[in-house]
């Protein structure tokens, strides 16, 4: 039988020895950005998403094997187990298929077959089956025994066949044939109350191959049947699926061969067919939620690395109606400076009043930038924006996606972090940091509630939030986090950091002053060597006399950057990169016994101190006029943003209020299997305005077409 990590290794397509090492490494508690990072010569430089991938898969495989164990020592323990079936739960690659071997020894509830096993008729079902030519009613009538419920013949061939039935059903290998027949030849068939006005209209008469049903299709139709409004079925062409399992069962040439088709047709029937199609929904559902979770992260990555708007004081403005637009004016640390309400919708002269109570804050804290929410009266907020933006030429807006920043808000982290604002004020704050630095605002808030992805609630919640915190912790550590400002939030999320020593790092920088140097860490309580070694190259240190405090340079590779500073005699770390190249990588290598990856790593931090992987993304759009959706014509071409990529195609931001959709066949001019194939969120792209329908605020969009103008 193959190793875990041989399975890994050839299902991965990696290198076997990197495997154990990576599954080794994982074993003794080090975390997958730190062995993305810091243990590159060990894995042969897997990026994060392999890493998370195996190990994904190792916990797969490792309970897969559990669960072997458990189903073998439980059938030996019913003295059942023999070599051939212990050898075939052995190779049994599914979790699935170790059941369908366990289901014959399971402990099961009272069944048909099970009351006529205990009135002894399984002889009988044994010669009914074996097709051999004896005289079954003869037979049978031996088997009449009225203290034991059996009164006839009939009886007795009626339970016998009951047995036969559950056999059947129980049988592994006619379980795994007719699953793999019904998704190959099955369909999904849906059906709803035609004069219901739902959501799920296009459900009502819906049939589609389960080989071909799109991934979104599942899921909606699941909401559909749990919200009572969809019936779903599963049907197979003809009567396939009695076919094949009597075909399983039958000897045709001999006489009794009607009893064993009746036994085997009223197994698929009652027994087999019911219980293939729950498993078939199922592992559809699964598949399903599982390219949903892949696409929320898929898109929740490039959302939490968009650029930040930095070095600038901002205002956030948060639209409302009856209770006003809030308004918070944060330096550019993201320190609170003002806030205030302002009541732009109720009227002309409270818009006026609203736009003098704004210049005064422009004015008198020098404001560069406005983060507005994307909420209701966003439309009307921007609209004032743009009128109060003509006396400030220097100054912008950007519409800012307020996704969660009510939950976070309301939340016990923003009653500690702003004890002395309410609710609504918070949301602004958030608004303009959210700006300011997208990543350090977003990861104080359940991932979930950021507003990516689709059927996100539908998904098994456990998995997904897995999925997301792996998405945080990866790009909070490839950014990297400076220890003297960052939040607890932001903090949680370093590699081998938990809530307590975020915490405590934060109390002992109040306490002691700002940390000066990176082993200043250690005193931290409860920030052991493991969380030090875990956590050191992550975090920086702005204010340390030590450059290398400064750069993503792990300590313990601090004597080796020093050496290759002093073998290539670089007085400027700017050129280290080139002077490297110019040496030889291997050879600069082998003198000072690094790893080539390492080497390379520690000459580009050194060349740029500090250095913020967001700053070489596509800056975000910054506005100073507005668009409304009467304005939008067929055919004109504009500049938006990406806000999310589903299934079926990409939501644009274009400045008017209401997200258009590019449909996926309008993305670009190849055949796409998903839109994330071609673009990404926060992605700035061209597009060309196909239709608009103002009354059901739909905007129609392509890319492709843009490409052409």
């Amino acid at each position: 039988m193959q190793s875990i990590a041989e399975i890994l290794a050839r299902e991965l397509g990696l290198n076997q020895k990197y495997v154990e090492n990576v599954v080794q490494l994982i074993d003794e508690g080090n975390t997958i950005p730190f062995i993305a990072r810091y243990r590159k010569e060990m894995h042969g430089a897997m990026d994060d998403t392999t890493l998370r991938n195996l190990e994904t898969r190792l916990t797969y495989l490792r309970s897969l094997q559990q669960r072997r164990d458990e189903v073998k020592k439980s059938i030996e323990n019913q003295g059942k187990l023999t070599e051939e079936l212990s050898a075939a739960i052995d190779s049994a690659a599914t979790m699935t298929e170790v059941e369908d071997l366990y289901r014959p020894y399971k402990q099961k509830r009272r069944t048909r077959g099970s009351v006529a096993r205990e009135k002894g008729l399984d002889p009988l079902a044994q010669a009914i089956f074996a097709q051999d030519g004896q005289d079954i009613e003869k037979l049978a009538l031996t088997f009449v025994d009225e203290e034991k419920g059996v009164t006839s013949r009939e009886e007795a061939i009626a339970g016998a066949c009951d047995i036969i039935a559950e056999n059947l059903s129980d049988d592994a290998d006619i379980r795994k044939a007719l699953r793999e027949l019904v998704m190959r030849r099955g369909s999904l068939v849906s059906k709803g109350d035609p004069d219901a006005d739902t959501v799920y209209k296009l459900y009502y008469d819906f049939s589609s191959p389960i080989s071909r049903l799109q991934d979104h299709q599942i899921l909606a139709i699941n909401r559909g049947e749990k919200e009572e409004v969809l019936k779903v079925t599963i049907t197979l062409p003809g009567n396939e699926g009695a076919a094949l399992v009597c075909r399983a069962a039958l000897k045709p040439t001999m006489q009794v061969s009607q009893l064993v088709k009746a036994a085997a047709e009223d197994a698929f029937d009652r027994l087999i067919f019911p219980s293939i199609q729950r498993e078939v929904r199922n592992a559809l559902t699964d598949r399903a939620s599982q390219g949903a979770i892949h696409n929320f992260a898929l898109n929740l990555k490039p959302l939490l690395m968009q650029p930040p708007v930095k070095g600038f004081v901002t205002m956030g403005l948060d639209p409302g109606y009856r209770n006003g637009c809030k308004v918070a004016v944060v330096d550019a640390t993201g320190k609170v400076l003002d806030t205030g309400v302002v009541y732009p919708t109720f009227s002309e002269r409270k818009k006026q009043e609203a736009i003098s109570v704004l210049s005064g804050l422009m004015r008198k804290h020098q404001v560069r930038h406005i983060a507005i929410g994307n909420g209701t009266a966003s439309r009307e907020t921007e609209a004032m924006t743009v009128e109060l933006l003509r006396s400030f030429p220097e100054a912008s807006y950007m519409i800012v996606n307020e996704a969660g920043a009510s939950v976070y808000s309301a939340s016990p982290l923003a009653a500690e972090e702003f004890p002395e604002y309410d609710v609504n004020l918070r949301s602004a704050v958030s608004i303009a940091r959210r700006l300011q630095d997208p990543l350090a605002e977003l990861v104080k808030i359940d991932p979930k509630a950021i507003g990516v992805g689709q059927y996100q609630h539908d998904c098994p919640q456990k998995e997904l939030d897995a999925a997301l915190g792996a998405v945080v912790e990866d790009c909070v550590n490839a950014v990297g986090v400076d220890v003297n400002t960052a939040s607890r939030s932001l903090l949680q999320q370093v590699s081998g950091l938990t809530a307590a020593t975020a915490k405590n790092i934060v109390a002992f920088r109040e306490e002691n002053g700002p940390f000066t140097a990176r082993a200043q860490l250690k005193k931290v309580p409860k920030l052991g060597p493991k969380a030090f070694e875990q956590c050191a190259g992550f975090l920086r240190v702005p204010e340390s006399k030590e450059l290398l405090d400064h750069t993503g340079v792990h300590p313990e590779s601090y004597a080796a950057a020093k050496a290759l500073l002093k073998l290539l005699n670089c007085k400027d770390p700017s050129l280290l990169p080139s002077l490297l190249a110019a040496y030889g990588v291997s050879k600069a290598a082998k003198e000072l016994n690094v790893g080539e990856p390492t080497l390379e790593d520690i000459a580009k931090e050194l060349s740029k101190p500090g250095r913020d992987p967001r700053d070489e993304l596509p800056k975000p759009i910054l506005r100073k006029d507005v668009l409304e959706m009467k304005d939008l014509k067929p055919g004109m071409v504009l500049t938006g943003t990406v806000r999310n990529v589903i299934d079926f195609g990409v939501f644009v931001d274009i400045g008017v209020h209401q997200d258009g959709l590019v449909h996926i066949s309008e993305v670009c001019s190849r055949r796409l299997k998903h839109p994330s194939e071609a673009v990404k969120v926060g992605d700035v792209v061209d597009v060309v305005v196909l239709s608009v329908d103002e009354q059901r605020h739909r905007i129609s969009l392509s890319m492709k077409q843009a490409k052409k103008e």
